[in-house]
């Protein structure tokens, strides 16, 4: 593999299809994307209490389904009644299983590949959510990635299955400092001393330069998933590291790993000049709620 890729992929997250109504993560979504020809399908997978994983970025049901309760307690033989809610109000759309998405694709043997974002960042008591997880995608092969912010799960999946394409992505570590953001539960916790999100010890204090800073967290974090193909990074990272002088492409490509800038869309145009700046920088893979208008536009800038 030549790192960067060109031309640079695109990937419809959740599915994506501009303007498509269908809700996020929907069959409908994913058969109209891979009618389309996706080069990349995301899709978020949550498990099930057996059997299966939900296609909900959510671990309540009720956040976007019409049931309600954990979805862990949930059977997979009681979600067939379940349908999507769109800005909380229900829908007619089945809420699938990863199954489905599975035998759907393999009416569709062509190169588009998936991408399954893997919600359970807690560690399981046993592995038999993650030999279910590899079991139901085992007849895609090569064309399905698991993507996660958690690096034990990577580490256990690709213990258990070395076949399998890793991604990771590095949002509980680190991440681009919002000033408006409220305060959260969730990690990074901390505005480090050189300006990210950082809950190391590192970024307690600035002794080193910030590109120096950003080369050795880039470093830290390959090591925690070394095996991983892809690495998923807030595409405002990327750009603010650009201004202090770190490529975060340059130093993954170096060590084999492709860069995916996320969720840049065309109709805001700073995420527009960031997607143009970002593939002058080398970035390979671009994950955007507009795919097909993110296409026309870097296709125009290369």
């Amino acid at each position: 593999m030549t790192l960067p890729l060109q031309p640079p992929r695109i990937v419809h997250h959740s599915a994506a299809m501009d303007g498509h109504p269908a809700p996020p993560n929907s069959l409908e979504l994913v058969r109209a994307s891979l009618e389309h020809g996706a080069e990349f399908i995301e899709l978020d997978i949550t498990a099930l209490a057996d059997d299966d994983y939900l296609l909900v970025h959510d671990s309540a049901l009720e956040s976007e389904t019409t049931g309600s309760g954990p979805v862990a307690e949930c059977a997979a033989k009681d979600v067939r009644e379940l349908r999507y809610k769109v800005d909380g109000a229900p829908t007619t759309v089945h809420v699938p299983v990863l199954r489905e998405v599975v035998a759907l694709f393999a009416e569709y043997p062509t190169d588009t590949r998936l991408q399954l974002d893997f919600k359970n960042v807690v560690p399981f008591t046993d592995d038999e959510p993650l030999h279910r997880l590899i079991d139901i995608v085992e007849p895609l092969g090569e064309r399905v990635i698991v993507s996660s912010p958690a690096d034990w799960q990577l580490r256990r999946l690709r213990k258990l299955a070395s076949w399998l394409d890793v991604g990771f992505d590095i949002l509980a570590y680190f991440d681009w400092h919002n000033p408006k953001r409220e305060a959260s539960e969730r990690y990074p916790r901390n505005l480090g001393a050189y300006g990210y999100l950082d809950d190391h010890p590192l970024a307690s204090r600035k002794i080193w330069s910030t590109a120096e800073y950003l080369a050795d967290r880039c470093a830290s974090f390959i090591g925690l998933v070394p095996d991983a193909n892809t690495f998923y990074i807030n595409h405002r990272v990327l750009s603010q590291s650009l201004d202090e002088g770190f490529n975060w492409a340059d130093a993954l490509h170096d060590a084999g790993i492709i860069c995916d800038a996320w969720t840049l869309d065309v109709g805001d145009p700073d995420a527009e000049a960031t997607a143009k700046r970002l593939l002058a920088a080398g970035v390979d893979q671009f994950t955007s709620n507009t795919p097909v208008a993110l296409r026309a536009l870097v296709d125009e800038t290369i």
